[in-house]
């Protein structure tokens, strides 16, 4: 819960109430910095990991999915330290814009936050049931019995 709280603080973000929120969500460049954290990364990520694997000797271990990756990279539009300095350096500092920059990017950070948390929490539930079915051992001769079948 910090970590939100100190990120926003340091961030200098002021919001200026509904009228100020709308007026950064409706600026084509904050959509398009929050597209590029929630869409433009992950696309980025999953398309170089793809890459890698399809064009090296390189692979994912076979006990990841591709949804896994896809949940990962999701994780990837988390930007907060380097996107913030490109919207400084973009649009000058303490600039309309440069407001509505910092908010996009807190905006678009909490939404793939979000929507990486949903993915991974569903995968959890798959490998939690592998976890359990790999040590179940009823015959308790210490092999679990996923592996003597």
């Amino acid at each position: 819960m910090a970590v939100p709280v100190f990120a926003l603080m340091s961030a200098g973000v002021t919001i200026g109430g509904l009228t100020g929120l709308r007026s950064a969500l409706t600026d084509p460049v904050a959509i398009g910095v929050m597209a590029g954290l929630v869409l433009g990364k992950p696309v980025g990520i999953l398309t170089a990991t793809w890459l890698t694997a399809r064009f090296t000797r390189a692979k994912i271990d076979d006990g990841l999915a591709w949804i896994d990756v896809a949940g990962l990279a999701v994780l990837g539009g988390i930007g907060f330290t380097v996107s913030l300095l490109i919207g400084e350096l973009a649009f000058g500092a303490g600039g309309s814009r440069d407001a509505h920059v910092k908010v996009a990017v807190l905006l678009g950070s909490l939404t793939a936050a979000v929507l990486a948390t949903v993915v991974l929490r569903l995968r959890n539930r798959t490998y939690r049931r592998l976890y359990e079915a790999e040590r179940e051992d009823q015959n308790q001769d210490d092999i679990p019995d996923i592996y003597q079948s």
